[in-house]
């Protein structure tokens, strides 16, 4: 059995992870928490002895502070804590740094995203083969376990798509995968996850269609899905990490990603867009200071754990499959649904931390028991599915699966018509109070032409 975690990260994924491990420590051993900002991480240390998650006294719970991108101090660091497993989960731009201390190290390899080079976004697909598959020979040289995106979206979800392709068909024509958050925050704009990452992601849509890659603009193809507990919510294709693997690893024509955004986040973003304040490269200032534009955003807008306390509503995340059985046509929604206040309570987290950070320590824990032992890099389709999905029903993420009749009322169409047409119907709008911002209604003229399109 493999002892001891290090987390690399404080931001809410870690937290969540950090409660979860404790809660499982005797299976985990000794838990260190660590990021550039070491106060971040014994706010997370005290929040989890604040709400009792320590089960075994005897394991270490402790924080240190790291420079991630300092591969040899990051090794030292694992040495140090003597972890066998890594979580990384910091931010996008680490991961490079982070697997190399992994490989001189040989400790196990987590993360819950796909890495990114801070000078270049959206880029060719599949984006893992630019740098991830890269170092794939090398860990199967080193017999490492490195397994990629094992978070929800990507991670779990992956897992709904194996378990898809294992149990429920003998062939896959499509793959949707949807990500709705019908919670509110309160606030008058905010991301759920680090802002930076969240805008960088939305910059191109890349789809996998016809068993090839296709781009579209951002925002542009908008659907409307009625949902289990949260009901009808508008989602819009949009480029995901997930798919950039599916592709390689399931058979399937179709895999796209749908995520929802009302509109009041589509007016803010396309606003924000069109300034030219989304973007990741330097300008210069009349002061001859020069600056990032998205970072600067990143930091007026509100800490994603702070909207944790005030946070209702739920989320639904799911993988909804089409295909045949042998001579049946057949449509699965394979789901989980998550509460803001429960997590809360729970770990003092908001829903979309709780949804990416329970998955890693999973994922861990089938490490560490050696039920999960790949010996190179995997993404999550390419492990056993179900003893991964049966071990996060008892950690506080039960998946649901529901049959739905093929092209019935609950099934879902996610072919894509020609892009003027499909940009014709994303059209989002919203009426703002200029005296008080936080009144944003849809207009009346849209709300008469939704009934009488109803």
């Amino acid at each position: 059995m493999k002892k001891n975690v290090l987390i690399i990260g404080a931001g809410g994924v870690a937290h969540v992870a950090a409660h979860k491990a404790a809660m499982n420590n005797d299976v985990l051993g000794d838990i260190c928490i660590a990021s550039r900002t070491l106060s971040k991480c014994d706010e997370i240390v005290e929040s989890v002895k604040r709400k009792k998650h320590v089960k075994d006294a005897s394991k270490r719970l402790y924080s240190r502070q790291i420079n991630a991108l300092d591969v040899q101090a990051t090794a030292k660091l694992i040495r140090d804590s003597q972890a066998s497993i890594v979580m990384n989960l910091g931010p996008a731009f680490v991961n490079m740094t982070i697997l190399e201390a992994c490989l001189q190290t040989g400790a196990t390899y987590l993360d819950t995203a796909i890495h990114e080079d801070p000078d270049k976004v959206c880029e060719s697909p599949p984006w893992y083969a630019n740098y991830e598959w890269k170092r794939k020979e090398r860990c199967k040289e080193k017999g490492l376990n490195v397994i990629l995106g094992v978070g929800f979206d990507p991670g779990v979800v992956n897992a709904y798509c194996a378990l898809a392709a294992k149990r429920y068909f003998d062939r896959i024509e499509t793959i949707d995968i949807m990500d709705v958050n019908a919670g509110r925050h309160g606030k008058y704009f905010a991301t759920n996850f680090d802002p930076e990452i969240n805008f960088r992601e939305f910059i191109r849509v890349w789809a996998w269609i016809d068993r090839q890659w296709k781009m579209y603009p951002t925002h542009s193809v908008k659907r409307e899905y009625d949902f289990p507990v949260v009901g009808p919510q508008p989602i819009y294709l949009t480029g995901h990490d997930e798919i950039h693997s599916l592709s390689k690893n399931i058979d399937a024509k179709d895999i796209r990603f749908w995520m929802g955004f009302g509109d009041h986040y589509i007016n803010v973003f396309t606003v924000l867009r069109t300034l030219g304040l989304l973007s990741h490269l330097p300008v210069r200032l009349t002061t001859g200071q020069e600056v990032v534009p998205l970072k600067v955003v990143k930091a007026l807008l509100p800490d994603p754990k702070t909207l944790a306390p005030g946070y209702v509503g739920k989320t639904c995340i799911g993988t909804f499959v089409r295909g045949w059985k042998g001579r049946k046509k057949r449509e699965i929604f394979i789901y989980q649904v998550s509460d803001h206040k429960a997590c809360y309570e729970e770990v003092e987290s908001q829903g979309i931390s709780y949804t990416a950070g329970v998955p890693p320590v999973a994922a861990a824990m089938l490490v560490a028991k050696g039920i999960w032992n790949p010996r190179t890099m995997v993404n999550v389709e390419e492990l056993d599915p179900e003893p991964f999905i049966e071990l996060l029903d008892t950690l506080g993420l039960p998946t649901q699966i529901k049959e739905i009749k093929p092209h019935g009322p609950h099934s879902f169409d996610g072919r894509v018509m020609e892009v003027q047409k499909e940009i014709d119907g994303a059209t989002a709008t919203v009426t703002i109070s200029a005296a008080n911002p936080m009144i944003a209604v849809t207009p009346k003229a849209a709300k008469g032409k939704a009934r009488r399109k109803a």
